[in-house]
């Protein structure tokens, strides 16, 4: 039996902050539309309940779902059919939930898709047809209406043994344009005298950045309230809706902590461009202990009296170390190219990667925050 050890050895030769950077490349510049949310001028929400009719058997008991029968039973008693007291044994039916996403500005008579997901056991929702389904927001009111016969995109199939057969998930499904936009949001851009940027990446030195190239176009009308939010007001000589058309479009370039991102399960590690280094030199080898159990027979002499055979554990251990490979020294502020290029000298896994950066961290040698996924 195998117990590979694996040492990552770190030598720190000498602390120092970073003393320049030297020159770098550009970095890339976005438009304010990319990095930034608007207020108010986002999607909402909606969900409703009902039931989808027509499938091949492959709905719900009734007998195992109370809800779907107490809603098919409602749904033919207001369409004049008294079910309430017959033995309902029906398996193509199943009770969904129905999901979507109301668009900014959507209007009232516009179209949407709609998710459709089994509640019950259903078996697959493949062919059937959603009734008519209110689909209700936050605020418990209903802005849509759906309705329409559910795709899956998935194949299911079973024998008469029991094997099944089954690609991608038959209980849940869309339909593509299936509702109705029946009420609009009441959100009046136009006459909002400041409207708020958030930053997706909250940052002190992008959001001054925004401000500032919204101000170089438009003087007086950007104020970067904090990290996260940048107030801005359109001239007196534009709208709402006008002003924001054109700070859109205008670019920035935005600034990002130095970080380190490592996913331990997936073995991925994502740095950023200001990740620096102090002085520091890098060694890593490796060490196996290999323990190996066999069993040995011990036999009485002969003419012994009362002795007995008896089995005897025996263990073979032995050390094999990797002889260290060479450092890799890396100078005061140096860059993610330069850490890179290192590492991938001493010829490290991705996973031998994380334990080095651990460990540089760990020694206090990388200027850069640790997020480990």
């Amino acid at each position: 039996m195998r117990h590979p050890i694996r040492f990552v050895s770190v030598l720190l030769l000498s602390f120092s902050l970073a003393l320049g950077l030297g020159a770098s490349p550009a970095a890339a510049r976005s438009r304010i539309k990319d990095i930034v949310e608007f207020e108010g001028i986002r999607e909402n929400q909606l969900v409703g309940y009902s039931i989808v009719v027509g499938l091949n058997g492959t709905g719900d008991a009734l007998r195992n779902a109370p809800f779907t029968k107490q809603s098919l039973e409602a749904m033919l008693e207001r369409l004049g059919v008294n079910t309430r007291d017959a033995t309902l044994n029906t398996k193509n039916v199943a009770a969904v939930m129905v999901t979507a996403k109301l668009p900014p500005f959507a209007a009232a008579g516009s179209q949407m898709d709609v998710t459709v997901s089994a509640l019950g056991d259903a078996k697959s929702l493949l062919g059937g047809t959603l009734l008519v389904t209110p689909l209700m927001g936050a605020d418990g009111q209903a802005y849509a209406s759906a309705q329409g016969t559910v795709q899956t995109g998935s194949v299911s199939a079973s024998g008469g043994s029991g094997s099944t057969i089954s690609k991608g998930v038959p209980t849940a499904g869309r339909i593509a344009g299936g509702a109705i936009i029946e009420k609009e949001v009441g959100f009046q851009l136009a006459s909002m005298p400041v409207l708020r940027l958030t930053l997706r990446n909250p940052d002190f030195t992008t959001a001054g950045r925004i401000a500032q190239v919204i101000n170089a176009a438009f003087p007086g009308s950007a104020r970067a309230d904090n990290p996260t939010i940048v107030s801005i007001k359109p001239p007196a000589t534009l709208n709402m809706m006008s002003f924001i058309s054109q700070v859109e479009n205008l670019t920035v370039e935005p600034d990002a902590p130095a970080k380190v991102v490592i996913d331990e399960v997936a073995g991925v590690i994502v740095m950023g461009e200001n990740v620096r280094l102090s002085t520091v030199a890098i060694q890593q080898g490796n060490l196996t202990i290999t323990v190996k159990e066999s069993s040995a027979v011990s036999q009485p002499n002969p003419f012994t009296k009362g002795g007995t055979t008896a089995v005897v554990p025996q263990s073979d251990v032995s050390v094999d170390e990797e002889k260290g490979k060479q450092f890799v020294a890396l100078k005061s502020g140096a860059s993610l190219q330069s850490l890179v290029q290192g590492l991938n000298a001493l010829g490290v896994t991705p996973r031998d990667m994380i334990s080095i950066l651990q460990a540089i961290k760990g020694a206090g040698a990388l200027q850069a925050d640790i997020e480990v996924l």
